[in-house]
């Protein structure tokens, strides 16, 4: 029987989240005092007073995930895991728990990826939208004709044409994908997506194009980031978001981490990866406990706590 540790990426952060674990546990609140002085701003003040708004902020929401994550699977009895994986900004959360990243180092990564990605946003304005009841395959190519309409149609326009994109994204669980790219492209694929077929194809209220070619501004400076930072060879297998496959070399890990940025997030794979290698109870660390539910459509027979 094999433990997984899993942890949650954007999205999970609510209002007044880690508070408890700060006031009943030293060391949760050693950890929040040490974010605040690492970021040079009060992550933990817009964490426990902050409103809805204020924690969509980009530079708070992924830090702020990052450290109730990371404080919650500290203050855990569970024996250490026999692997480990994250959903998007979930990975970096996963690659504490499995000591291949220190938790200063993580956190400072991550808020570069937070301020990487805000840029990118701003650069290349984009959505996403969650596609209900398609298999993987049929939302795929759907995205895929759209992406190839708007090329065929904007010609030579080489600087429109790269950012008419859009993508399946995230592959949640069977049959809940989200897409991403440029607004309109998104906004195409949601009626083409319905037509086939699909329960449902209702944008997100989130900044930007995550997981899509829209997020290659970003890639610059994360590199910078990820190349400055000391990574070390974990001490169990860290099952990445780009390739569903476990992986245990630094060199593998940080590329594979730059290529995130752009990549989708193959959740239901790896999950399933994790159970042919032997995971059996998972448990997930961080706001919220969406991964706990994917993880029971995924495989109802697996342990979830």
């Amino acid at each position: 029987m094999a433990k997984a540790f899993i942890f949650p990426g954007q999205g999970s952060q609510f209002p007044g989240m880690c508070k408890d674990l700060y006031d009943a546990h030293v060391e949760a609140r050693e950890l929040c005092q040490a974010a605040d002085r690492l970021l040079d701003f009060s992550l933990t003040d817009v964490m426990f007073n902050g409103t809805v708004e204020d924690l969509k902020q980009t530079k708070v929401t992924q830090p702020a995930v990052f450290l109730h994550s990371v404080v919650a699977q500290r203050l855990m009895t569970i024996e250490k895991p026999d692997m480990v994986a994250g959903h998007s900004l979930g990975e970096f959360s996963a690659l504490v728990a499995c000591g291949a990243l220190r938790f200063e180092d993580a956190l400072l990564l991550v808020s570069a990826r937070a301020q990487a990605m805000q840029a990118a946003c701003e650069a290349n304005p984009g959505t996403m939208a969650a596609v209900l009841g398609l298999p993987d395959e049929q939302v795929d190519e759907i995205c895929e004709t759209i992406s190839n309409n708007f090329k065929q149609a904007e010609g030579s326009n080489l600087q429109t044409l790269s950012n008419k994109v859009v993508v399946a994204a995230n592959f949640n669980c069977p049959g809940q994908i989200v897409i991403s790219g440029e607004i309109e492209a998104v906004d195409a694929a949601c009626v083409a997506l319905k037509e086939a077929g699909a329960r449902r194809a209702l944008r997100l209220p989130v900044g930007g194009a995550f997981h899509s070619p829209l997020m290659a501004p970003a890639s610059e400076d994360l590199a910078k980031a990820i190349n400055k930072t000391e990574f070390h060879k974990p001490f169990c297998p860290i099952y990445q978001n780009v390739t569903a496959q476990a992986s245990v070399g630094p060199e593998i890990i940080r590329e594979n981490l730059l290529k995130q940025l752009t990549a989708p997030v193959r959740w239901t794979q790896s999950i399933q990866n994790m159970i042919i290698d032997g995971a059996t109870e998972f448990y997930e660390f961080g706001p919220g406990d969406v991964l706990k539910g994917l993880i029971r459509k995924i495989n109802p027979e697996v342990q979830v706590g």
